[in-house]
Formats: structure tokens, sequence, C-alpha cells
């Protein structure tokens, strides 16, 4: 898994219009109940933004912040599921165009959530790897330690392959990028309301996405740069967010580490401690030295362990989140007897993802 790559040119800035001036009634204010709920909305939306601005720049990539990352994920599309509870808009007043747009989104969004599950479990297997490494370095057995080093390069063939799954996230994101430019709202407040909350929620989701995906993939042309309209409440803690966490992962990928991943390339210097030992002979893994550094690896290897399983938690925690709010939807439609011609056929499309 080697990084050290020539430079790639950063992706252009994607530049989408004022969600005020889109969705914005003409002539008219929102009423004091629909702008309570929407600054609320987007009040919180920007404290939770600000939790990803890191304390220090070495906690970026790192399992723990990344966990970060996906619980305010999650915690902005439970704050929607709420809004829309409150805003008391029921599915039957939505609009189709609303409808296609929050379905397209989600469907892609389980996509997305499938692909950084399997990596994930890609990273768990070879963990499961790295514990045969350290079974027989801990053996006490010299003819097992000759024997490790092949078990080493198996480790490292394994972590550096290449996951179909994410290498197909690029697209799914330049879909979601499509999807930020929002469907107009003619008559109805409340769906006003609703799309520019949506707005800020999509921007959110689609960039956390492609951070994940830039890290999970190995290249950092998968790390989006978004740009938002000046006078929305959040816009400018999404900007520092952006900007000091998009120059540190730059930074990263050039320094061309075995990872990006912060615990598994701190797996890796161990492991390439132990290698010139193991390839030394028996004089060499008899020392104090040898011992220390297989002490080493057992703590990094643990560590990233259980880093890997708290982040498969909330990883899967989003999925329910996005398929549970989406089948709600299809579940009102139906009961409502009023399914849009453009839903022939999402039920198929369920079973699939399912």
């Amino acid at each position: 898994m080697k990084m050290s790559r020539p430079q790639e040119p950063h992706r252009p800035f994607f530049h989408f219009g004022n969600p005020f001036r889109i969705i914005s009634p003409k002539g008219s204010q929102f009423s004091p109940r629909l702008l309570s709920l929407l600054n609320a909305f987007e009040a919180t939306l920007s404290q939770r933004l600000q939790k990803l601005v890191p304390k220090d720049k070495d906690d970026i990539l790192s399992l723990s912040w990344m966990k970060l990352a996906m619980n305010t994920l999650s915690e902005i599309h439970c704050d929607i599921k709420n809004l829309i509870t409150e805003l008391e808009l029921p599915v039957s007043d939505w609009e189709e165009k609303w409808i296609d747009v929050y379905l397209e989104i989600s469907v892609k969004l389980l996509d997305i959530s499938i692909a950084f599950t399997s990596e994930l479990t890609r990273l768990n297997q070879g963990h499961l790897l790295l514990q045969f490494v350290l079974h027989k370095l801990e053996s006490n057995s010299p003819e097992q330690f000759m024997r490790t080093c092949s078990s080493v390069d198996s480790w490292r063939q394994h972590l550096g392959s290449k996951n179909p799954r994410v290498e197909a996230c690029r697209t799914i994101l330049d879909n979601l990028v499509g999807s930020l430019n929002l469907p107009k709202v003619k008559n109805s407040a409340k769906g006003k309301v609703l799309m520019r909350a949506m707005y800020g929620a999509k921007v959110a989701t689609v960039y956390i996405c492609s951070v994940f995906a830039a890290a999970f993939s190995g290249s950092d042309k998968n790390l989006l740069d978004l740009t938002v309209a000046d006078t929305l409440p959040w816009a400018q803690v999404f900007s520092d967010v952006q900007t000091t966490v998009n120059a540190e992962i730059r930074n990263i990928f050039s320094c061309g580490k075995f990872s990006v991943l912060t615990e598994l390339d701190a797996v890796d210097a161990c492991v390439q401690k132990l290698y010139p030992l193991l390839q030394d002979g028996l004089g060499s893994i008899e020392g104090e030295s040898f011992k220390n550094y297989v002490s080493d690896l057992r703590k990094t290897a643990e560590k990233l362990s259980q880093g890997l399983d708290n982040l498969s938690k909330v990883v899967d925690g989003f999925f329910k989140i996005v398929l549970t709010g989406r089948d709600a939807l299809l579940c009102n439609l139906r009961a409502g007897g009023a399914v849009p011609n453009s839903m022939v056929g999402r039920k198929v499309e369920e079973q699939v993802v399912r």
C-alpha cells in the first residue's frame, strides 16, 4: 500500500448556487416558527462541523477522528429526520422531485457505505494475518522466527491490494456532487426550509464521504474541494474544516507513507524495525531490541484492531440510518397510495440494496 506517487492536480472547486436565492420565498418571509426551526438546524450543523476541526493535525486520518466524522454524519442525518417531523410535513405533501432527490441520494449513500464496510472488512482480514505473525514471533521458536518473513510479506501484499468497491467511489462521489443542486420550491414555505436544511446535510455528507474515499483508496483524487455561499450560517465553519483537513491529508499523501491511516502506518513502522532482524538470523532475534520491537508491534496491532472495530460499528450505524429513512419514506408513499411514476421499479432496487 505504498503511497508515494506523482502529484496529481487538485480537483477543481465545485461551485453551487446560493441556496438563499434558490429557495427563499419571493416577497415573503418565513413564519417565526419555520425560521426558528431552520435557524436551530443550521446552528446545530455548525456545532457538529466545528467538532471536526482537529486540535492536533496528527489526529487527521486517525481511526478515532474518522469515527468522530462518521458519528457526526449520522447525527446530521438524524437532525434532518427530526426536522421533517417538526415541520409537520407529511410525505403526501412532498413534491415528486423532492422524493426523487432523496431516493437518488440515499441509494448512492448506501452504495458508498457498503464500499467503506468492505474496506474495513479487508483491513480486519489483514489484522488476522498480523495476529499470525505475532503468534510466530511470540512462540520462542527460532524455526518459527525464520519463517515469519514470508508471513510479513503476505500481510503487506494483502494491504497493498486494491479494493474494487472503493475504486468505484469516485464515480459515486461525482454523482453526489451533481445532486447538490437543489430543486426549486415554488409554493411551500415548509418545503423551502426542508430543501435548505437538506442542502447543508448533503454538503457535509459528500465532503466527509470524500475524505473516507481518499483514505481507503490511498488516493487524494477522491478528496473534494467544495465551495458554498458565504451567506450560509455554517459556511465559515465548513470552510475551516475543509481547508484544515484537506491541507493535512494532501501533506500526508506527499510523504509516501505505507498507509495514510495513522494506526496502520504505526503498525508498519514496527514491522519495518523487525523485518531486518528476522532476515539477519538467530543472533539478531535473540537480542533485547527484538523483544521490545515485538512488544511494540503487539501494542500497535491491538490499537489498530480496536480502532477498526469501532469505526466499523459507526459506518454500519450510518448505513442503517440511511436505510431506515429510505424505508420509512417508501412505506409512507405506498400506504398513501400515491406512488409517483418515477418510483416504478424501485421495489426491485430495494431488494438489490438489501
